[in-house]
């Protein structure tokens, strides 16, 4: 907002009284705070100041952090510091603990407590962390309401950046409100996208003129029109450009100085002030500038034996710092001045404050690791160590980068080249599995080779497999580097280095992938020289490498996992034990843990896990109906995928929906995506992708009627009456083999397969297998009686319905043995049932299909206008009414652009419309129906 004017006779600017001084020419803002203010209570809500520096955004967070108070309101308070050391949670922390009743509650919160070093512990997750902190902000509004302000957002530490960015979007209608201020243009990890903005732009002429005439009533009025030109209405230059005048060159009778950049200006302005300054007063300023937090308690301990807090007087006479009485901090003027007391110091003697600083900071392992790191001039091995634990804890909290950051800089401090390679190949593993940093592992494993060119370092195999895997599917060869490196390891390994089980955990992700025997054998006996195997390496093993062939006590074990997963924090251990269950139908129990650690990914937080979660949640949404959301959900992962380099993790995700565009009618979008699997995935030899790609074209041939070539594509997962060993596929494909089989005049092979699923047990793995072989079985029956007892059977499996896909398939199966057996009105039943499920789907070839079995048994299939419409064409229909293009709706959606004009087309006389123009009022119509 520029309020400029150039009439010089405009009246003196109204002014908000705060504290006793005024804030001059911010009228509008606060009357715009003032009501932001007044909704807090009944609707909580953020909004976010956007400023360049001085034009008063510090300032007005403090007028209206005194008005919330006037008004009973608790504010809780925190600010961002630029050289502040890399901790995490270091401004979450401030602001829980700026008021005696936050602090308080904080340790009966256990993830806080953990989080912010209250009580030791395992550090929980992100969002276990941020759940805390709204249920911390809950329960103080319900006492009075809670205004927390967050000044220079663009500086809060990494982790604190996301917790916050997600609590505040859960703030609306809370009874708390947040209000923060973010410096334009600068970087930063607190995301305000989508919060409601205000810029804060320079004050009008007229308030400009008003607030120098009130501080400076004997400048000349020539030097006052200067300096309002050279501050163009930035109320800090204002006020500190003439203190930095002498008393001629107010008056004019001097030359005022040469017109330079504002913030250079302003910075110099502040420079004349500190060099004036007494030697202990400034070592004491740099310090406390250095510490950030503004603790007295630690800036006394750093600057003890050479200064004492009483030397603070001359700075705060000056007012370039305050202390706040009521809390104990220290804060500077302006994130200007601080930048100016660390501009004037030498390198050394930054490098003596932050020396005093981790003295200071004894038994915080993060604060004295980080002070002792910037004070470091040469390699120190104490202090590489100390960094390496501090990424320890930061990768234990979820701050990947900073665990990454720490390890970077330890290594650079490593005396020794072995253990400098070995952190960063540390370094590349831990970007590569929490952080996404795909692309970062080349150069920091070409550093680790420089730095010890004859050195074999685990962690360098384990990264350098992870990036090869990961960015180009070379299965064969991270095989080999990984059997190679773990080869050389003292026998028996131990588990308990966290290097070597990261190096088995990735083996075996490896042989995931090519699904052979011979990679099996290499990791089985890698295993084998284990003093111990991880439950969640045994697990996947057993459950999900190969389920054909795991035993009672696996699938015990595996539920007991599961049972103990929703109060776990930790995203890898997430990931693999819901990978262990995907096979066996275990995904539904772990719904909650793997949509939090999806939701990661938006915030940066655990990439790689995120994109893991995304593509087991869709997983399990394909089977259990969850289409329109499966497409959000694995769109966000797929967008992370291309973002961080992943393509063998794609196909994953590219896989689900290929199945849900073959059972939904989109042939050319399954087609394609089940090409590019089985290219990619035949190239490389990683036949879990062809299995994919098979799953994915049986589904579009069963889809358009084709069994034969359904017959021949399913087999390739495994061949008909075997349960081919490391294809854990083939547990998804009972049905389509069994129907594909029958449908071939390959009675035979359907019951052989049958068969060996029975001998191994699967029908007693889980409700949807039980229900599926059923099935199959009744499917393969020759007599009519047995079949319709079979397929009776089936359908009464408790809890069926959850998976309406499979259920509707056997319901139509069911119905169309029943019509050829001249039973139409029990036909009936069953066919009606499962054309309702498939159109509730979305799945057209499959409906069309149950409707032609309907007219057959002599039923009119009638469908109401707009009731008939499929969630697809309901959500392709709100796209087209919003004015998206087929294009743009195809990119939305996953969908080809034919597609979606098959859709509409198919929409318009449902809805009784001949165009889009039509589309918004059908659409109102049918809602109010």
């Amino acid at each position: 907002m520029d309020h400029r004017s150039t009439d010089c006779t405009a009246p003196p600017a109204k002014h908000a009284r705060v504290a006793g001084h005024a804030l001059v020419g911010r009228e509008a803002e606060m009357e715009l705070f003032g009501a932001f203010l007044t909704g807090v209570p009944r609707m909580g809500g953020s909004l976010v100041v956007l400023g360049e520096p001085g034009v008063g955004k510090t300032a007005l967070l403090a007028a209206v952090a005194q008005e919330a108070e006037s008004a009973g309101m608790q504010v809780l308070h925190a600010t961002g510091v630029q050289y502040r050391a890399q901790t995490s949670y270091g401004a979450l922390r401030q602001l829980l603990t700026s008021v005696p009743e936050s602090r308080a509650a904080v340790a009966d919160l256990p993830a806080l407590a953990a989080a912010l070093d209250f009580k030791r512990g395992r550090a929980p997750g992100q969002d276990a962390v941020a759940e805390a902190v709204v249920t911390l902000v809950a329960e103080l509004s319900r006492k009075q309401p809670v205004l927390l302000v967050l000044d220079d957002a663009q500086w809060l530490d990494r982790a604190s950046a996301a917790i916050l960015g997600r609590v505040v979007r859960r703030l609306p209608n809370s009874g708390a409100g947040t209000l923060c201020s973010v410096r334009l243009g600068d970087e930063s990890f607190f995301d305000h996208s989508g919060l409601p903005l205000h810029e804060l732009g320079p004050l009008s002429e007229a308030a400009s003129e008003e607030l120098l005439s009130r501080r400076f009533p004997a400048l000349a009025p020539r030097v006052r029109r200067r300096l309002m030109a050279d501050a163009e209405g930035n109320p800090l230059a204002l006020l500190e450009l003439p203190a930095a005048l002498t008393d001629s060159q107010r008056t004019a009778s001097h030359a005022l100085p040469k017109r330079i950049p504002l913030t250079q200006r302003l910075q110099a302005t502040f420079a004349s002030r500190i060099t004036g300054l007494p030697a202990p007063t400034r070592h004491l300023l740099l310090v406390a500038a250095l510490e950030g937090s503004g603790n007295l308690l630690i800036v006394r301990r750093a600057v003890e034996g050479r200064c004492g807090l009483k030397h603070l007087a001359p700075a705060e006479r000056l007012r370039l710092v305050h202390v706040d009485d009521a809390t104990g901090r220290l804060a500077f003027r302006h994130s200007l001045m601080r930048s100016a007391v660390v501009d004037l110091s030498t390198s050394d003697q930054r490098r003596s404050a932050h020396r005093a600083l981790a003295e200071a900071w004894t038994g915080v392992l993060e604060q004295r690791a980080w002070h002792l790191a910037q004070a470091a001039v040469e390699p120190d091995e104490q202090i590489a160590a100390l960094l390496e634990d501090a990424a320890g804890v930061s990768a234990r909290r979820g701050d990947g980068p900073n665990a990454v950051a720490a390890l970077v800089r330890a290594a650079a401090l490593s005396p020794a080249a072995a253990e400098q390679a070995r952190r960063l190949a540390q370094a590349a593993y831990l970007g590569t599995i929490l952080t996404g940093g795909v692309r970062d592992v080349p150069r920091l494993l070409d550093d680790a080779r420089q730095a010890a060119p004859d050195g074999a370092s685990l962690a360098g195999a384990v990264a350098t497999a992870l990036y090869l895997l990961n960015s180009y599917g070379d299965v064969d060869t991270a095989h080999r580097l990984l059997s190679g490196a773990i080869a050389l390891q003292p026998e028996p390994y131990d588990p308990a280095d966290g290097t070597v089980l990261e190096a088995l955990s990735t083996l075996l992700i490896v042989c995931v992938y090519g699904a052979r025997r011979d990679l099996w054998a290499g990791y089985d006996a890698a295993a084998a020289k284990c003093t111990a195997v991880p439950d969640t390496l045994r697990l996947l093993r057993a459950t999900f490498a190969d389920p054909a062939r795991a035993l009672p006590s696996d699938w015990a074990a595996l539920d007991a996992a599961v049972e103990a997963l929703p109060g776990t924090s930790d995203p890898v251990r997430i990931v693999r034990i819901g990978t262990a269950g995907a096979y066996a139908d275990r995904l539904g129990a772990v719904d909650e843990p793997l949509r939090r650690t999806a939701r990661g990914g938006r915030t940066g937080e655990n990439n790689f896990p995120a994109i893991q979660a995304s593509f087991l949640w869709g997983s399990h949404a394909w089977f259990t109906g969850q289409w329109a959301e499966l497409r959000q959900v694995v769109g966000d992962g797929l967008a992370l995928c291309e973002e961080y380099h992943y393509p063998l993790r794609s196909w994953t995700g590219k896989f689900v929906l290929a199945c849900v565009a073959a059972a939904c009618g989109d042939f050319p979008t399954a087609r394609a995506f089940a090409d590019q699997m089985d290219q990619w995935g035949g190239s490389r030899r990683a036949h879990a992708i062809t299995c994919y790609a098979a799953h994915a074209k049986t589904l579009i041939a069963l889809s358009q009627g084709d069994f034969d070539e359904a017959y021949h594509q399913t087999c390739r997962i495994t061949p008909a009456g075997t349960l081919a060993p490391f294809t854990g596929h083939a547990l998804w494909s009972f049905l389509d083999l069994a129907e594909a089989a029958v449908r071939t005049g390959r009675r035979d092979k359907a019951l052989e397969h049958v068969r060996a699923a029975g001998d191994a047990g699967l029908d007693a793995v889980s409700p949807r297998l039980r229900m599926v072989l059923g099935a199959c079985a009744a499917l393969a029956a020759e007599d009519d009686s047995e079949a319709s007892r079979g397929f009776g059977e089936a359908l009464a499996v408790e809890g069926g319905e959850r998976w309406p896909f499979d259920h509707a398939r056997i319901r139509l199966l069911h119905g169309e043995r029943l019509r050829r057996g001249q039973a139409p009105a029990r036909a009936r039943r069953h066919l009606r049932a499962a054309a309702e499920v498939f159109r509730r789907l979305g799945a057209e070839p499959w409906s069309a299909r149950a409707e032609q079995e309907l007219r057959a048994c002599g039923s009119p299939v009638r469908a109401l206008p707009g009731k008939a419409l499929t969630p697809q064409q309901r959500e392709i229909v709100a796209l087209a009414a919003a004015g998206l293009s087929n294009k743009q709706i195809a990119e939305k959606l996953f969908l080809s652009p034919r597609t979606v004009s098959t859709h509409l087309y198919q929409a318009f006389p449902k809805l009784g419309v001949t165009s889009r123009a039509g589309l918004r009022d059908a659409l109102e119509k049918l809602h109010r129906s």
